[in-house]
């Protein structure tokens, strides 16, 4: 039997008790809720045979990004399948079977693509939407996150239910490929129609970043933290958001408490969380503040995901406790997991790890262990692909100020403008970052050729 869920697809469930929970299920995913678990294992007690509900659950596995999970996300295709069997599935349930299948044989580009092939049929499915966008937020991919949602916005009015979720999706896309002005503009529409909606509450403090306004972010989220008290994990990388801005108007005081109490209250091993953990110290020790012994939990945490090769931005945060501890035997252990992906052509992260992540991991593990000329001609090399890595512009500046300070440590100054040159260009506005290294009383000499030759290739795609 079908129903109608709360986006207008049909669904294979004989109970409209049932319906509700997934409807709530799908809510809840939208708005990072804490509660998505809990309402998706209420659908999956009462209809085992729900193959939808079963396939979400093993794409949500993947995107966690952890080794451990990959048999959890098989197990949850193989339920799937099962449960069509059993009770049968309609088209669109097919497809998002056939996405977790994709992305299970390395080919999460497919999934994506998958997910566009169920809005060009059903375009009010605010679910596929949004899991489309999330797969291409991991591969890095402004461009298509925009494309997928422009294809389907005229859709999204005023009666549809996920409106408000849909235009903070697309406040990202739109903030991500450097349309600034339009970003704030759906992002600040679509909190009116989902209060809730910290993603798109997180894409307008992308903006203020971006155009280098951190006094107006960290109003923007300091006066309204109730927005995303609801989130799961996201939770954390909103608070991570503010102290991004703090730091830049040097109150780091502040993001050291906002570290310690709030994004980095709870030690969890999620990368996503490991990666506001260390990216923040980074930048940190990049402006001279001591961060104590705040490197060590994540170090052992990062120790014991050396081999999980399942996600390139993930590994490249992992490194930098290592490195910045020595613990070389780990850290060398992850650069041999990181070429492995490289050659591994069913992949879709093979090109990722070689052009990106083996030098990227290189250039990390030189600056700590104080190689600098080594770590920029690393880093720099890796720089023009950096994006592939995923994450957002804001996520993976780390990179960019690591190889500005190498090229200033090995005292390649006309590199380090180059790069800081193009930076700011492929901003919306300068930031302090660069401002203070921008200055001409910090120059040295600027005669000498530079060392990578494309380094001041643009990052935008």
């Amino acid at each position: 039997m079908t129903h109608t869920d709360a986006f207008g697809s049909d669904v294979t469930l004989e109970q409209r008790t049932t319906l509700d929970q997934w409807n709530k299920t799908s809510r809840a995913f939208l708005a990072h809720a804490s509660s998505t678990p809990n309402h998706l294992a209420a659908v999956l007690e009462e209809a085992p045979t729900f193959a939808l509900a079963h396939a979400f659950q093993g794409i949500s596995y993947l995107s966690l990004g952890r080794k451990e999970l990959i048999e959890n996300a098989r197990a949850g295709l193989a339920n799937a399948k099962q449960a069509a069997a059993i009770a049968g599935c309609t088209r669109r349930e097919e497809q998002y079977i056939q996405a977790l299948e994709a992305w299970l044989t390395g080919k999460p580009v497919q999934a994506a693509v998958i997910m566009d092939n169920v809005l060009a049929e059903t375009p009010g499915d605010a679910m596929a939407l949004k899991l489309g966008h999330a797969i291409r937020f991991i591969l890095g991919d402004a461009k298509g996150m925009r494309r997928s949602i422009e294809a389907v916005l005229p859709v999204y009015d005023q009666a549809h239910p996920a409106t408000g979720y849909v235009l903070g999706c697309h406040a990202f896309s739109v903030e991500e490929t450097g349309d600034y002005e339009l970003a704030e503009a759906q992002g600040r529409t679509g909190l009116e129609m989902a209060p809730d909606d910290a993603w798109g509450l997180h894409a307008i403090a992308h903006v203020f970043d971006m155009t280098g306004q951190p006094m107006a972010g960290a109003g923007w989220l300091g006066g309204q933290t109730e927005r995303w008290a609801h989130c799961n994990n996201f939770g954390f990388h909103v608070w991570w958001h503010l102290a991004l801005f703090l730091l830049a108007i040097g109150a780091t005081d502040e993001v050291l408490d906002l570290y310690d109490h709030k994004f980095r209250l709870e030690h969890t091993d999620d990368y996503r969380d490991i990666s506001n953990a260390a990216s923040m110290l980074v930048r940190l020790e990049i402006e001279g503040v001591s961060v104590g012994n705040r490197w060590d939990e994540l170090a052992d945490i990062c120790e014991k995901r050396v081999q999980d090769g399942c996600v390139v931005f993930a590994d490249l945060h992992y490194m930098m406790p290592l490195a910045r501890l020595g613990w070389s035997e780990a850290a060398e252990a992850l650069i041999e997991t990181l070429t492995k992906s490289a050659t591994n052509m069913h992949s879709d992260m093979s090109s990722v790890a070689s052009t990106a992540g083996v030098p990227a991991a290189r250039g990390i593990l030189s600056y700590y262990r104080g190689n600098y000329r080594e770590a920029y001609r690393h880093l720099a090399a890796a720089r023009t692909t950096m994006q592939s890595v995923g994450g957002s512009h804001a996520q993976r500046d780390v990179f960019e100020r690591l190889t500005v300070d190498a090229a200033i440590r090995a005292e390649l100054s006309n590199d380090a403008m180059l790069v800081l040159q193009d930076r700011e260009k492929n901003r919306g506005a300068p930031d302090a970052f660069s401002t203070a290294r921008l200055k001409p009383s910090d120059a040295r000499s600027v005669d000498e050729e530079p060392l990578v030759m494309g380094a001041s290739a643009p990052l935008l795609a």
